[in-house]
């Protein structure tokens, strides 16, 4: 279920609409399973995924005043908690994004799915087993900016500047092992056990989650049928559109 956290910053309207693009095999396991896919943070192409900046790095010793084996330890609990952190990622933006198609359509037959992050927070509200918290992620400059520490959200709510144009939002779900707790009541984890989940299959509501279902923009004209057949088998009542991208210029 979601969860509010003062460490996720939500759009200034709630009713402002996220994207997200996709294949269209992914597309049917969506409706198949009914649920939404988070993958493990270490499983992302980023290598920085979940990475604290280089100017964190360089000036942790004078910030903390602790020694370099110390600093070492610090950063191999950083790069081991990646296992236990999953991500769903969406795209914020009241219109179609022409980068987003380019970046995620390996082929015309590509799906975008078009909800609100008011949609996207009730959906899992038939989740009861887990706390979702969603918000948007900031860009930085990893070689000049200090990204806030003492959060195990931070370092996956910030990312390099470079990628500013995705504009994500993200769902995240800490899956900790159970095991021994410490003296506060938290769990202890042993950094040196591989967790070997990929990711988790979590429950929503597809008919909350979905608002509109555009299509490739250079997807054939029998895709749109395709994909109406397939809304109907798994009774989603869902306006298709094809992308305006596709639409002829005017002189």
């Amino acid at each position: 279920m979601f969860k509010e956290h003062p460490s996720f910053e939500t759009p200034e309207n709630i009713s402002s609409k996220v994207w997200r693009y996709m294949d269209f095999t992914k597309f049917v396991s969506l409706l198949e399973k009914q649920s939404l896919y988070f993958a493990r943070a270490d499983k992302f192409s980023d290598p920085f995924e979940g990475s604290f900046s280089k100017f964190n790095v360089q000036n942790r010793p004078n910030v903390y005043g602790v020694s370099e084996e110390n600093m070492k330890y610090y950063s191999y609990c950083g790069k081991k908690m990646r296992q236990y952190i999953f991500l769903n990622c969406w795209h914020l933006n009241e219109h179609e994004s022409a980068a987003m198609w380019n970046i995620y359509l390996r082929n015309n037959m590509g799906i975008a799915i078009q909800s609100s992050f008011e949609s996207l927070r009730k959906s899992f509200d038939k989740c009861i087993e887990r706390m979702i918290f969603i918000g948007k992620v900031k860009y930085i400059d990893y070689d000049k900016d200090w990204l806030p520490e003492g959060n195990i959200f931070f370092p996956f709510l910030h990312k390099r500047i470079s990628f500013d144009h995705e504009q994500e939002i993200r769902a995240i779900i800490i899956d900790l092992p159970s095991g021994e707790k410490d003296d506060k009541g938290r769990t202890k984890i042993d950094v040196n056990i591989n967790n070997p989940t990929n990711g988790l299959y979590i429950p929503i509501d597809v008919g909350i989650l979905i608002e509109k279902i555009y299509i490739a923009p250079t997807s054939p004209e029998w895709f749109s049928e395709l994909v109406k057949s397939i809304n109907k088998k798994y009774s989603l009542d869902k306006e298709v559109k094809k992308s305006s991208l596709s639409d002829d210029p005017v002189f």
